[in-house]
């Protein structure tokens, strides 16, 4: 299907990386008495948070300082006014001063002290990243979605493999609006579902902006990591323009499909599935940065006829079935129906066919570190999501409609399958650490 990323093994990680730099007589302005210092208790997990900026910082970090059985004992990101923020926000919570601030993600990779490496970066660098934390011999919870189809593959198949845990950071099954839906429809609350219509938001459209000097706060080579090299601009690296950037990112397709469609495709019994056909238009806004389309109309069917339908407008999703519909307008908006009273039923836990309500990502991927159990999100179920998401978007590019087996993951077109994986720059390795 694609070539794959020989998994370095934690020996061979560790000797190219920090042991490898120190013993050349290299070693980085960040080995401080702080970088392996202050060790959280033993009943405590370790965190190594890579990427620390709006969501790293405001919601995975915030999120994890707010649990009493793990500790935050390191900090990294490639602007280094981030890594000193999050590491003032670490020590402030917890009345010390032990949080390492880490320039390199591969030096907090390579910490023994780190249990698990909780990686909020751009989507180009989510899967490399992990399969690194995973050869390092961290636990991992990481953002969505996938840069590719191969990719995300390559990811399951390495983490089921070497039976680690992965969390994909996605709240949805655990909000309550998006719960209740998927668990109406899968009981035959609608009756049977026939068409399901998903809206994203897709407003951004990034006007061109001459290359500007690099700040000095930013390791840009980092950034751009495995992605092509470009000339480094002065908004490229906010969120909502990288994410409008192939390179980078596939839009709000993959941004804020991965919630919703999400919800779609739990509610269909298709949450490790794909659609077996897709079809579908997109406009990418012209004069502009912006390479995926802002704007788009796609349908997947699924091998039990069920349709799906999204289109480029404001977060909403509906099901439709033979005896009515549920659904919600906005992001967490109040839940709708032709007839209310479908939310008012209750389940018997023996024949409920949705499963029992988890907590939030982050307290429910601590909770599996303890049980044992799969996180709510795993790298099989991210690659899943993740490819249905990444089919829009081959189909839009070539134009066509295209038909997919979701069993050998491939589809019946030669070109469609060219487009499943693309090649990762090497340049960044090269970097000192």
């Amino acid at each position: 299907m694609s070539m794959k990323t020989p998994l370095p093994s934690r020996r061979s990680f560790l000797r190219s990386g920090i042991a490898g730099i120190v013993a050349a007589g290299a070693a980085p302005q960040f080995f401080t008495a702080r970088l392996f210092g202050a060790q959280a208790p033993s009943n405590k997990v370790t965190l190594g948070c890579i990427g620390v900026g709006t969501h790293g910082f405001g919601v995975n970090l915030k999120s994890f300082l707010q649990e009493d059985d793990c500790q935050v004992v390191a900090v990294c990101d490639v602007f280094g006014s981030r890594r000193a923020r999050a590491r003032r926000a670490v020590d402030e919570k917890y009345g010390t001063t032990g949080c390492a601030e880490i320039a390199d993600f591969r030096a907090l990779l390579a910490r023994p002290d780190i249990d698990v490496a909780v990686i909020s970066t751009p989507d180009h660098w989510h899967v490399p990243m992990s399969l690194l934390a995973l050869a390092a011999g961290k636990k991992v919870f990481c953002e969505k979605p996938t840069l590719t189809i191969a990719e995300g593959r390559e990811l399951a198949d390495a983490f089921t493999k070497r039976n680690v845990i992965f969390a994909a950071g996605i709240e949805d099954r655990s909000v309550i609006q998006y719960y209740k839906m998927a668990e109406v429809v899968r009981n035959g609350g609608i009756g049977k579902l026939q068409r399901i219509k998903v809206g994203l938001p897709s407003k951004t459209i990034v006007p061109f902006e001459e290359p500007a000097p690099v700040p000095a706060d930013l390791n840009y080579e980092m950034w751009l990591g495995p992605a092509p090299f470009r000339p480094y601009s002065p908004t490229l690296t906010d969120a909502q323009v990288w994410r409008q950037i192939r390179d980078f990112s596939g839009g709000s397709l993959t941004d804020w499909g991965a919630h919703l469609v999400d919800t779609a495709q739990v509610a269909n019994f298709a949450e490790n599935s794909s659609p077996v056909g897709v079809s579908g238009k997109g406009v990418i806004p012209p004069n502009s940065l912006n390479t995926v389309p802002q704007s788009y109309e796609l349908t997947y069917t699924y091998a039990n006829g069920v349709v799906l339908e999204v289109n480029s407008s404001e977060p909403s999703i509906r099901f439709e079935g033979t005896d009515g519909w549920v659904g919600n307008k906005g992001w967490l908006g109040r839940l709708e129906a032709s007839n209310m009273d479908v939310y008012r039923q209750t389940y018997d836990a023996a024949k409920n066919k949705m499963w029992p309500r988890r907590p939030r990502e982050q307290r429910d991927f601590l909770d599996c570190l303890k049980n044992g159990q799969p996180p709510m999100y795993t790298a099989e179920g991210l690659h899943r999501l993740s490819t249905t998401l990444h089919l829009g978007a081959i189909a839009m590019e070539l134009n066509r409609p295209l038909k997919w087996d979701p069993k050998a993951e491939k589809f019946d077109d030669a070109q469609a399958n060219a487009l499943r994986t693309r090649t990762r720059r090497e340049d960044w390795k090269r970097l000192a650490l």
